[in-house]
């Protein structure tokens, strides 16, 4: 007899050969460069259940480049497993031809030659025209948003997120979950939350007051989809107080609570639950052991990390899904879901090829209009590059040395140090600068660039606990991000080390002197957690820096020597 993970397994590996799971048919006719729209957008429709999945918007309304990771560092046992391999190994690992819309779409390497074939990517009109097309064929299929939503943009900073909570309530989600939503401060999250049309969860946010479930997220929500009770389960960024302002929401407590989480799957299935979908911002590591410790999910729908996957990855019984970022892609899952078991999944990576898929009116108009009092100031140009910009990978990107380096002559700093976050849109040699494209790097909350004094040894320290947080092989010690990009300071990183081990060769670039722990440096940075941090604005500070320079151009970064990897 078969046991039901083995059918579950077989049933994904057939799928994938018929088309339908992974990228299907969209890998192969990219060798052509002979993609349509339906093409694109063709699947063989599978079961009773369709789930539709979209995480990490970040307040991108229109098409962008995205270039993805070149570096993606796994340790314990995520070394070598996805989706901690990247360029040719990914391609291998998933049979995509090189020079591929897949090999554009899902890996780094030939960027630019690509991105002036296939163009850009995402934009909220097309991920409206690739749901719509999905609902079409799938009239009750459940579209899950994984957070990351209210945030990242010109225009979400002006409107505190209002133009994506209009964008998205004409999109019409069944729920989200939540991260960076919170550093609108807590006051506004209400505010939107208390007036959504659809379901805001997440079993983890507790009262800090009163130690139990916070009142305004539901821990799941219940819905009756192709004859199946499923249960979508909400999970909220876990790390919120620490690597974000905890004084913005300091009513509100987070973390992982796997044991709650236990509670409530068995609550769910208690109460009927045919299917149980877990809706997460954990990250995908984080994700892969919390479902080897909490059994019933089905489906964990997967954010945070940024990770796009053309394949689910099975622990157990459990299917985990990771759509990328920045509106790039929109997953389809199709589910069997026979006498209360899931019993086989198919699965597609749409990636949203601004040039293949026409713009959804309404959509289209609704984004015109929430852009066009900011228009004039967004588009203006500030200067020009003749270098990539992009951020994603564990170390300095490009978007990084140009944020530090403008740190450090605008504030007249020995050493730069600028957040390892993962959002923001690519620049292409040749293309204009705008103010838009600044913030869309930039924009947050706490955007305050500070000037200040550190000692060797503190320097130390905060590179020790940033490469924990990164590097630790444990999953539930990884809070997310990537490591802090640093601008006039090189070092040397083991990431097989323990913590307090793993940074040595600390020297400041302009003299070449070894950092010396007990002499003080002066240190400019943004984006601290601390509440009454004082400067410039970031975005402010790296315009004028634009500005001065006229066109951009940036020399390969060696500051970082990776040992381990």
């Amino acid at each position: 007899m078969i046991s039901r993970r083995d059918f579950l397994q077989t049933s994904m590996a057939t799928s994938a050969l018929l088309g339908g799971a992974g990228f299907g048919n969209w890998a192969r006719l990219a060798a052509q460069q002979s993609l349509t729209q339906n093409q694109l957008l063709e699947f063989d429709t599978f079961g009773n259940v369709s789930l539709i999945h979209v995480t990490d918007i970040h307040g991108q309304l229109n098409p962008i480049y995205f270039r993805e990771p070149s570096i993606n560092i796994g340790v314990g046992d995520a070394r070598g497993q996805v989706p901690h391999i990247t360029g040719a190994d990914f391609r291998k690992r998933y049979g995509i031809e090189d020079g591929s819309t897949s090999a554009y779409a899902l890996t780094y390497n030939d960027f630019e030659a690509l991105a002036g074939t296939y163009g850009r990517v995402g934009g909220l009109d097309r991920i409206a025209t690739v749901v719509n097309a999905i609902r079409a064929a799938r009239p009750d299929a459940l579209l899950l948003d994984g957070g990351d939503t209210w945030h990242g943009s010109y225009t979400c900073y002006h409107t505190e997120g209002q133009d994506m909570v209009n964008a998205m309530n004409l999109l019409k989600p069944d729920a989200m979950t939540f991260h960076w939503e919170f550093t609108l401060g807590s006051d506004r999250v209400t505010e939107i939350v208390e007036n959504l049309p659809f379901a805001a969860l997440a079993q983890n946010i507790f009262d800090v007051e009163w130690d139990e479930p916070a009142e305004l997220f539901s821990p799941y929500q219940f819905f009756e989809r192709g004859g199946v009770k499923i249960a979508v389960i909400g999970q909220a960024f876990p790390y919120m107080p620490i690597a974000n302002p905890g004084w913005m929401f300091p009513e509100y407590s987070f973390g992982i609570r796997d044991e709650r989480m236990q509670e409530m799957v068995d609550e769910v299935r208690a109460e009927g639950a045919e299917l149980v979908v877990c809706l997460s911002h954990n990250g995908f590591d984080v994700d892969k052991k919390m479902a080897s410790r909490v059994s019933g999910i089905d489906v964990i729908l997967s954010g945070h990390t940024h990770d796009a996957l053309p394949e689910p990855v099975q622990v157990g019984d459990t299917f985990i899904i990771a759509s990328g970022s920045n509106g790039k892609f929109v997953s389809r899952i199709d589910l069997d879901v026979r006498d209360r078991k899931m019993m086989g999944i198919r699965h597609k990576l749409i990636p949203i090829l601004s040039d293949v898929i026409a713009p959804d009116a309404e959509m289209a108009t609704l984004i015109e209009a929430e852009r066009a009092p900011h228009l004039a100031a967004m588009t203006e140009v500030i200067g020009q590059s003749d270098t990539t910009l992009y951020r994603r990978g564990n170390f300095n990107g490009t978007w990084d040395d140009l944020i530090c380096d403008a740190l450090l002559s605008e504030r007249d700093a020995e050493i730069a140090l600028s957040p390892g976050v993962r959002w923001g849109p690519s620049i292409l040699p040749g293309q204009d600068i705008t103010r838009e494209d600044i913030w869309g790097v930039t924009s947050m909350t706490y955007p305050k660039a500070y000037r200040t004094e550190m000692t060797g040894e503190f320097l130390h320290v905060v590179l020790e606990d940033v490469a924990d947080n990164l590097f630790n092989p444990d999953p539930y010690y990884q809070q997310g991000g990537d490591m802090v990009r640093t601008g006039g300071l090189a070092y040397r990183i083991d990431v097989t080390k323990p913590q307090g081990s793993r940074i040595t060769d600390m020297t400041l670039i302009k003299t070449g002197e070894a950092i010396d722990p007990a002499r003080s440096y002066t240190v400019a940075g943004w984006a601290s957690v601390n509440e009454d941090t004082e400067g410039p604005d970031i975005w402010d500070v790296v315009e004028d820096h634009i500005r001065a320079l006229g066109t951009v151009q940036l020399d390969p970064n060696t500051s970082v020597e990776i040992v381990g990897a």
